[in-house]
């Protein structure tokens, strides 16, 4: 009889373990203080290794802890394993528990002293909840392990966003990720929901923290995306890069690849996984990661309204090759000139607000939004312009492409703006305008714009242009329209898969569109 009401503690002991290391939560010892409290009818305290009670039964008698002090003590300092003593009417049995000093120590304080079997119940409880604290302590290690390896590979991505390799590749030393050893890559953008995200990235990962010769990497801004950093040499045939293609393609056999790659295992979940979407990026070098996910987001977006929700881009010709490089540069250098004293941090975040929301711009940057509003007022000041204005920012945007900075009035030859006299070598500055009616602008913008020549796209096109008008605000191009708010969203979702450009999300391609616009508003220059 005795044997099996041991067996049945054990159990009951078993089972209470087996329910603590299930708790998303961590453990919580104040459960197996209150079932072996029932079971030897005592009162129960675990005492840290700081000397303070961590948790206790509810009737534990908390004023009996000053007279055990020096006992205890000696048990943290582990001159000692366990102790009985008296606390005035009260019998006390005191256990240290685990192998490293200071330790924690299990306070049983009852009427009677413990029968020997009681006591042994008391400390195989003990070691149980000394095995459970290790076990926190090793979850604990073990996510902050995961948090320090997804910061590494946020930086990593950075760097190469950046076209510093050498910075990654210094940041990495000791385990320097196999991508960087790559001569290309593709960015892969897949959308999901965080929870799924962050098992991903753990369950693909490897030793190291990376993941094998690809990077996974949270986007911080946007908590549905994660970012496939994979490496064109391990992945992919090697083959033309599309740069002069005009469309997203749709599918999943899009972009070549091998059978195992880490690209085909992504496709392999969204076709798994109705809610998810996957952009494929065209190959690039390593330096030029921040044109790849600019791609991978377009393709994104286009692809979410697919039936097989994934989309390679296959390229398109951007716009800022085809304007003429020197007057280009030019109107550039003079629109920024105003900036040429303001500090980088400043310029680094009006770069990423030009195109991303501000409330994104603050969590990719651990900073608040009221920081990001302040340095663009900084910049709105300094440039007299207002921000919150779409064709400002594409402006702003194309001028940031190409310019590599802000330069000082001595470096142009006098002073100018964004038009009139004061251009290098006493050239008159040109206008934007007149960037933009050459005739490879006219073919560009004409290009971009060539889906929405049917019926339906012609209905779009009228949204576009509202919508822009309106400052892309949904509401008030509805009201202009006629339509409703949901109607106005749907032509938009609509045109990002035609136009292949990510317009609801980051926004990233509503600049091209400004640009289209206006360029086809403007006469030729023939």
């Amino acid at each position: 009889m005795e044997a099996r009401a041991h067996a049945g503690w054990l159990d009951e002991l078993l089972h209470e373990v087996r329910r603590q290391m299930a708790r998303r939560t961590g453990a919580d010892p104040r459960a197996v203080l209150d079932w072996l409290s029932r079971q030897i009818d005592a009162d129960i305290a675990l005492v840290g290794s700081a000397g303070a009670v961590e948790t206790a039964t509810a009737r534990f008698p908390r004023q009996i802890l000053p007279s055990l002090e020096p006992t205890l003590a000696r048990l943290a300092g582990g001159q000692m394993a366990a102790a009985a003593t008296e606390a005035g009417a009260l019998q006390v049995r005191l256990e240290a528990l685990g192998p490293r000093a200071p330790r924690p120590v299990l306070v049983v304080a009852g009427t009677s002293a413990p029968t020997p079997d009681a006591a042994s119940l008391v400390s195989h409880a003990g070691s149980v909840i000394a095995l459970l604290d290790r076990a926190q302590d090793a979850d604990t290690t073990f996510r902050g392990y995961q948090h320090k390896a997804r910061q590494l590979r946020f930086a990593v991505f950075s760097a190469l966003l950046a076209g510093d390799i050498t910075l990654a590749r210094r940041m990495t030393t000791g385990a320097v990720p196999a991508l960087l050893d790559a001569q290309r890559l593709r960015v892969y953008l897949l959308q999901c929901t965080p929870e799924d995200r962050d098992r991903l990235a753990q369950i693909h990962q490897d030793g190291s923290g990376y993941h094998g010769t690809g990077l996974m990497v949270h986007c911080p801004a946007f908590k549905e995306h994660l970012i496939c950093l994979v490496a064109e040499d391990a992945d992919g045939a090697d083959g033309a890069d599309g740069a002069d293609e005009t469309e997203v393609a749709d599918g999943a056999d899009a972009d070549p690849e091998t059978a195992h790659g880490q690209g085909t295992v992504l496709r392999r979940l969204v076709r798994e996984n109705p809610h998810y979407a996957l952009g494929i990026s065209s190959p690039y070098p390593l330096g030029a990661t921040a044109e790849a996910y600019g791609q991978a987001l377009h393709a994104l977006a286009a692809a979410r309204h697919t039936p097989e929700r994934v989309g390679a881009y296959l390229g398109r010709t951007p716009l800022v090759p085809l304007l003429p490089h020197e007057d280009a540069g030019t109107w550039a250098r003079a629109f920024l000139r105003p900036l040429g004293s303001t500090p980088r941090a400043t310029l680094d975040i009006t770069r990423l607000a030009v195109t991303f929301p501000r409330s994104a711009v603050a969590r990719l940057l651990d900073i608040s939004r009221n920081t990001v509003s302040h340095h663009l007022r900084r910049v709105e000041t300094t440039l007299g312009l207002d921000l919150s204005d779409v064709r400002t920012r594409a402006a702003l945007d194309l001028a940031f492409c190409l310019s590599p900075g802000p330069q000082s009035d001595d470096s142009l030859g006098g002073s100018g703006g964004s038009g009139g006299s004061g251009g290098a070598y006493g050239r008159p500055t040109p206008t934007l305008d007149e960037l933009l009616r050459t005739e490879p602008a006219h073919a560009w913008a004409r290009e971009f714009l060539r889906p929405l020549q049917d019926t339906r796209g012609r209905d779009l096109h009228t949204t576009l242009c509202a919508w822009i008008d309106a400052n892309t605000d949904a509401q008030r191009t509805a009201r202009h329209l006629g339509l409703s708010r949901n109607t106005v969203r749907a032509h938009l979702r609509a045109a990002e898969h035609l136009l292949s450009r990510d317009l609801l999300t980051t926004g990233s391609g509503i600049h091209d569109l400004v640009h289209a616009l206006h360029i086809t508003g403007l006469p030729s220059a023939g």
